[in-house]
């Protein structure tokens, strides 16, 4: 997990006549724009209190990608509305049938390639696979840009068998991506024990560094301003801001780090090192997300299930699969490995069973943690046989939505998927009316209260 300073609180580009000293300047800048915002910049965590609550309701997000989806034929049901008939998949969530909706027809227009489209997942950056394709921000730091401030961690972003350094759910405003954290027990760590005295002081060390070099940028800048135009002046009252929106983050940052975290109502978990054992892993991932949220810790996190990247599985410590979960993406219609595949799949739809259940099971001034916990799991892919990124697999639950339904769209010209996020961030209470290639709110899609 890391917090890069978002493009909204970067430096400007500050444009220079030439007879100023713009290298002068770019030097100083560039200090800042290298400047990484550093975990406990991250003005997060609140504590389960009525301060929290005073604000009104919490609510959260949780986005999952499982990137080689689920088989199409087995996952879609039978129907429309409220009286569709459950598919095979669907099955295993017979119990929270209430609780969520299920879609068909969407998908992220212009998001094409493969696999490399699910590196936007929750971007929905147009053409992932094209030469010189630069991503763009992420649904979850989206809204952690506008309500981190609320949490010890503004964001979290996990991953469970994910190549490093080349595949995430969450993306910076300038395109940079947030590695994932896929020990649980890392997890568990930040949220309820912090570091040490040592590891403390360091890390106060680095913020006062942070704060000098700010100091140095924005004298520059303000020497620089008596010399330059209206428009610069323009583009150096901007800056200014975004460095003071800084050092009130880094003062923020400073008062958390004097909080106590809140107390660990579960041991720490034990980090399992086998990619095989995939299917544990994920259920680690959700009760470390499910931590997360029951302590509020953070109201905005992403899990990237890199199936592209895992071998044969162990399913159940009983059954284990013949080949590689890529590889029997690639059925080609053999019975054999569709029948793999679907063991695959329908395990995952336990999981997921189980991490409503579990949310479910937990109560937060009168709503249980699933209605204040908006959970999208999906795809990239709507069938990882042929690699098409159209018709994606995706399940909508909890976060104070009206549920129980099939939103059917076409599956030939699809609907737009981020038109999901606008009302997702809507629901967070953001002013949204636009997200990526959205054209508005999701039709079909109502709150509840």
């Amino acid at each position: 997990m890391s917090y890069p300073v978002p493009l909204s609180r970067q430096a400007p580009y500050v444009a220079l006549q030439r007879a100023l000293s713009r290298r002068r300047f770019m030097a100083g800048a560039g200090v800042l724009l290298s400047l990484p915002l550093l975990e406990a910049m991250t003005p997060a965590f609140a504590t389960k209190s009525s301060d929290a609550v005073a604000a009104g309701k919490p609510r959260r997000m949780f986005g999952i990608c499982n990137n080689l989806g689920l088989v199409p034929e087995y996952f879609f049901p039978k129907g429309a509305g409220r009286d569709y008939e459950a598919s095979l998949y669907l099955k295993h969530l017979q119990e929270h049938r209430e609780d969520f909706t299920v879609f068909s027809g969407v998908s992220h227009p212009d998001v094409d390639g493969g696999h490399p489209a699910d590196n936007c997942f929750l971007t929905a950056a147009p053409h992932p696979s094209s030469g010189g394709f630069r991503n763009t921000i992420s649904l979850d730091q989206y809204m952690a840009e506008r309500i981190g401030h609320q949490t010890r961690f503004s964001s979290m972003t996990l991953g469970v068998n994910v190549a490093r350094g080349s595949r995430s759910l969450s993306w910076t405003a300038s395109g940079v991506m947030i590695p994932t954290e896929e020990k649980p027990s890392a997890v568990f760590r930040r949220m309820f024990m912090g570091g040490t005295a040592k590891e403390m002081a360091e890390t106060e060390r680095q913020l006062n560094l942070g704060r000098s070099i700010l100091d140095a940028v924005g004298g520059q800048a303000k020497e620089l301003s008596r010399s330059v135009g209206a428009q610069d002046r323009d583009r150096l009252d901007q800056y200014f801001t975004s460095v003071r929106e800084l050092e009130q983050q880094m003062q923020m940052a400073k008062e958390w780090e004097q909080k106590p975290r809140p107390t660990a109502p579960v041991p720490m978990p034990t980090d399992i090192t086998s990619p095989k054992e995939y299917m544990d892993k994920v259920r680690l991932m959700y009760e470390m997300a499910k931590l997360c949220f029951e302590t509020d810790s953070s109201r905005c996190v992403t899990l990237m299930l890199d199936s592209v990247n895992s071998p044969a599985l162990d399913l159940d410590h009983v059954h284990t699969t013949t080949d590689g979960y890529h590889s029997l993406s690639h059925h080609g219609k053999s019975a054999q490995k569709l029948e793999q595949l679907k063991s695959i799949d329908e395990m995952h739809m336990k999981l997921l069973a189980k991490l409503f259940a579990d949310l479910k099971a937990v109560k937060e001034d009168g709503d249980t943690l699933l209605e204040r916990t908006m959970i999208l799991y999906g795809s990239n892919l709507g069938n990882a046989n042929t690699h098409v990124t159209t018709n994606l697999p995706t399940i909508f639950a909890g976060g104070g939505f009206r549920h129980g339904q099939h939103l059917v769209f076409d599956t030939q010209h699809n609907y737009p998927l981020p038109n999901l996020f606008v009302s997702m961030l809507q629901r967070m209470g953001i002013d949204a009316d636009k997200f990526a290639s959205s054209t508005g709110s999701m039709r079909g899609l109502d709150r509840v209260g």
